[in-house]
């Protein structure tokens, strides 16, 4: 097999273990089990505990001790252990500290992929800028092939939607110990600090203004992801209670509706080369700040029928909300970072996504929703929970371009240019 095979390989089974549940575990959640909006937040917050430091702490381990291809594969099958006794959980606590355990596995292996797949398209000599997004594509691919998986096999509400992910992850971690060798870049700790040696040197990015900023408002987008992850199916799931709409294909269908979002992403994940030699990470980043907020602006206004419309095109608006910051900024952090300290450097961004902006993402929007948007009998006002989203991701597209003063410098500016 080639490298890019490999690696359409590795990508397709890692986004396929997180799309089998993560857009379906609200429904399983609220419509199988019945537990509580607040509890759900704390659910959802164990991607942010988790990604706080195990994505730095593996980039360090991957920078200095471990290949990463084999720390990959260690962290997948841990994963796939704790994925298959979620099931088996009868209580919302329960379920918390298992999935914890899971996230503590999955939530590094994001960065470590990025990490692998650079390290190997280097070492064959292929243009990283270039090649890569059309391989990561095939994650997305993997993505939408867990939920129509899950969909058309029913299983939206139910635990089996756990087995699914626990078997593939299973494999990629058995897979993940044949690919491309990715060595430590720092196996020698003679006359460095003891700063460079833990790899806490990739922190000192805060002190530059312009990584200082990109991670702030890389926390803050990460809230907005959150909020779509946890609420956008079980959304639709809960038009089954209004008589008009309990029919329709997207009330019948809902993970399929979904899958449109990642279907947007593997054409707007194309487009990215293109957006960013015509108008700069800068504005690229914006238009990702803006289309978050019409995804949430079209679903406060959609319906399941005369109104799906507008849930599809916000899905399709997904892609360029999703893709043009998190594979943009991934590229941001690859080309602005020297060798020594790019894996630590990946996993400070995905910890100030999937970390800080999750746990912020999880808690406040558990606690607005339960607070200003359930009502007695315990449905919700999606219309206000949705437009309150828009408005808050409104307000970071105003004050970005403010603040955010970054021009290219000569690595980015070559690496867009020969895109």
């Amino acid at each position: 097999m080639t490298i890019k095979f490999r690696l359409i390989l590795m990508n397709f089974m890692q986004f396929f273990i997180w799309g089998a549940w993560l857009l379906t575990i609200g429904a399983y959640w609220f419509q199988n089990k019945h537990w509580s909006g607040a509890q759900f937040g704390a659910i959802f917050s164990t991607m942010g505990i988790s990604a706080i430091f195990m994505p730095a702490l593996t980039g360090i381990i991957s920078d200095r001790l471990v290949n990463a291809e084999k720390l990959y594969g260690i962290m997948h099958i841990l994963g796939a252990a704790a994925l298959f006794t979620l099931p088996l959980v009868k209580d919302p606590t329960t379920f918390f500290w298992v999935m914890l355990i899971n996230m503590f596995f999955y939530m590094p292996t994001l960065s470590l992929s990025i990490t692998v797949a650079y390290s190997a398209l280097k070492r064959s000599n292929i243009d990283v800028v270039k090649e890569y997004p059309p391989i990561r594509i095939w994650g997305t691919v993997g993505f939408i092939a867990a939920l129509w998986t899950v969909s058309l096999t029913h299983n939206e509400i139910s635990p089996n939607q756990f087995y699914i992910a626990s078997a593939i992850s299973l494999a990629l971690g058995i897979y993940s110990f044949s690919l491309p060798k990715c060595p430590p870049l720092l196996n020698k700790t003679a006359n460095k600090s003891f700063t460079s040696i833990l790899g806490l040197n990739a922190f000192a990015l805060f002190k530059t203004p312009r990584f200082a900023i990109f991670f702030a408002f890389s926390m803050l987008l990460g809230a907005a992801l959150q909020l779509t992850n946890a609420y956008g199916d079980t959304y639709i799931h809960d038009f089954k209670n209004v008589a008009e709409y309990k029919d329709t294909i997207a009330v019948k269908y809902p993970a399929i509706i979904m899958s449109i979002s990642q279907i947007s992403e593997t054409l707007f994940i194309l487009a990215i080369p293109f957006f960013l030699r015509k108008f700069g990470i800068k504005y690229v980043m914006l238009f990702s700040m803006l289309a978050w907020v019409l995804r949430f602006g079209l679903f406060a206004f959609g319906d399941p029928a005369g109104g799906l419309w507008m849930i599809i095109l916000s899905c399709i608006v997904y892609g360029m909300a999703f893709d043009f910051f998190n594979i943009s900024g991934s590229l941001f952090v690859e080309t602005q970072t020297t060798p020594e300290i790019r894996g630590s450097a990946q996993g400070l961004f995905m910890m100030m996504v999937n970390g800080f902006g999750s746990l912020f993402g999880s808690f406040a929007s558990g606690f607005i929703i339960d607070k200003f948007f359930t009502m007695a009998d315990q449905s919700k006002n999606w219309h206000g929970i949705w437009l309150t989203f828009a408005g808050y991701a409104l307000v970071i597209a105003v004050i970005f371009p403010f603040i955010f003063r970054y021009k290219h410098n000569a690595a980015l500016k070559h690496a867009i240019e020969t895109a």
